[in-house]
């Protein structure tokens, strides 16, 4: 039987509302939202719209300022490129994911924009200072994960949002490994939040989200058919149509909004405690063991989420012989290139990522075969 300790690639299962809801979805609103008056392409609209809706209520945010996404990535890219259009200065942290590095550092290459890396310290105070210290004159954003895709460190982002609006500056923060396990807001600080449908939010693959407060404009980087405004051949400058050009996931985002209610009906709070209740087991019984290294820091505070490597085994390896185990989990790098620079991991890591549907019992499972990875190796 396969057990998913990869839930921060995405979750796995779904649980069975969400599963409905995209079988419901496929029979019944098989319209296309916002394009055309019809009776099938009225209530895919109106799904559509609850969908958007529920989405941003769960984040504090207006429907209209809520765009649905391809996943995070897609959102990060819209956002950072769309609010560095007309270049200036942009700040992002040592522990982001590519798909915030990349789309900074080929805006740097193009000599579009000037970059600074913020470092990040298990110290929140230390990484407080490290952004303050970058912002300048012509800074015009910080991008920060919430919580890294790696070791789960979580960023002071309350702190970075609050030094944001001291400075006049758009605070875009990447959602991806918080939300759903955390009660994170606009309120928060947060001029724009970027995050997956498909992780924490249990809708399907192929959903993201990106949700704004208004203040800061986003030139959109994909232009095309909005369902409004079709005589013009400009985009329309108003939200969520300005971002969102073609087709939508429609499928995809009712199972978002499901998934929303299925988080609302467990609590939050609850789902996160299960997880890190279960990365505390993991941890407790691997850290007295020689040969195994954990990352993380004594003092600092984590989403649950464990790196690790063991016994001087390459990440890959140790995830294939798990992996004829039963279990799957994810080794190598993560896409987060900056991240493994920051923690000297040059082959990687192995991350441990539970869900709410992991049990005590099958993580001591794992850490049976954990222990004796060296003799599974040699047989």
């Amino acid at each position: 039987m396969m057990i998913n300790f990869d839930n921060a690639a995405t979750t796995y299962p779904k649980p069975l509302s969400v599963r409905k809801a995209a079988a419901d979805a496929v029979m019944s609103f098989g319209g296309n939202a916002g394009r055309g008056g019809h009776q099938l392409a009225m209530r895919t609209s109106e799904a559509y719209y609850n969908a958007r809706e529920a989405a941003a209520e769960f984040f504090g945010a207006e429907p209209e300022n809520t765009v649905f996404t391809l996943n995070c990535t897609h959102a990060l890219n819209m956002a950072i490129q769309g609010v560095m259009s007309q270049g200036g200065h942009l700040i992002i942290s040592s522990m982001e994911h590519n798909s915030a590095a990349r789309p900074a550092v080929a805006l740097a290459l193009k000599k579009q924009i000037t970059l600074s890396i913020a470092e990040v310290y298990p110290d929140k105070e230390q990484t407080i200072e490290s952004f303050r210290r970058l912002i300048r004159s012509d800074t015009k954003a910080v991008v920060c994960t919430l919580a890294s895709n790696v070791t789960g460190l979580l960023l002071p982002y309350r702190e970075i949002g609050e030094l944001c609006r001291q400075r006049g500056v758009c605070f875009i923060a990447d959602g991806a490994q918080a939300c759903g396990i955390y009660d994170i807001k606009l309120s928060d600080g947060i001029n724009i939040l970027c995050t997956a449908g498909h992780k924490g939010l249990y809708g399907i693959t192929g959903t993201g989200l990106l949700i704004t407060d208004g203040e800061y404009p986003i030139a959109p980087i994909i232009q095309g058919g909005t369902g409004s405004e079709s005589l013009s051949l400009f985009q329309p400058t108003i939200l969520p149509d300005s971002l969102e050009s073609g087709t939508p996931n429609i499928i995809g985002a009712v199972t978002v909004g499901e998934g929303i209610r299925f988080i609302k009906t467990r609590g939050a709070e609850a789902i996160r405690a299960h997880e890190e209740r279960l990365c505390r087991r993991f941890i407790s019984e691997l850290s007295p063991v020689e040969g195994i290294t954990i990352y993380r820091d004594e003092g600092a505070e984590y989403a649950p989420i464990v790196s690790f490597n063991a016994f001087g085994i390459s990440s890959e390896e140790v995830a294939a012989i798990l992996g004829e185990k039963g279990f799957c989990l994810r080794a190598g790098y993560h896409c987060a290139a900056l991240a493994h620079a920051a923690l000297g991991t040059k082959g990687g890591t192995v991350r441990f990522a539970p869900s709410v549907f992991n049990t005590e019992a099958e993580v001591l499972k794992l850490v049976y075969y954990v222990k004796i990875l060296k003799n599974l190796q040699n047989s």
